[in-house]
């Protein structure tokens, strides 16, 4: 399996910013190449692709394939980075381009659930003093209230 090739460090802290390398807002680049699933799908992609292809031909949809090969650029800044200033002492440090997946990259997909969150949150739920609360049962339990009165007093949450 190939191994990851150390990055530069980029954090404004290393580069010389007098702002400490843990406060809050201080930029640290994420290094993907550091994370087992990342090795993983790195060392192993070309030939599970080449093993269900020689197998089953066509069996790999494309977007599956471009979705794991965008992981694999994701933050990862011989694929693209823009540089950046830090205001305060005008350190240089560069920002890695994300592939902006939807599927795999576990970075990507959780930016987008906290800005989906924080649109629903702000622009699409009304502010309101109570929400309305779903419960699901699995299908096997969903009769037991309707035949029993215990039950159904302790699925009750009317006030």
């Amino acid at each position: 399996m190939p191994t990851a090739t150390p990055a530069p460090a980029d954090s404004a802290a290393v580069a010389g910013c007098t702002a400490s390398a843990l406060a809050p807002g201080v930029y640290r680049r994420r290094r993907p190449e550091r994370m087992l699933a990342y090795q993983v799908v790195q060392g192993w992609l070309e030939t599970w692709l080449a093993q269900t292809e020689e197998a089953e031909p066509n069996s790999v949809a494309g977007y599956v394939e471009r979705e794991l090969r965008g992981y694999l650029e994701c933050g990862i800044l011989a694929h693209g980075f823009a540089r950046a200033r830090c205001p305060e002492c005008a350190a240089d440090f560069l920002v890695a381009f994300s592939c902006k997946g939807r599927g795999v990259c576990p970075s990507c997909t959780t930016k987008r659930m906290a800005a989906t969150a924080a649109h629903l949150v702000d622009a699409v739920i009304p502010q309101v003093p109570m929400r309305q609360w779903v419960l699901s049962l699995p299908k096997r339990l969903r009769p037991m209230p309707y035949r029993h009165a215990a039950h159904r007093a302790a699925l009750s949450f009317r006030r």
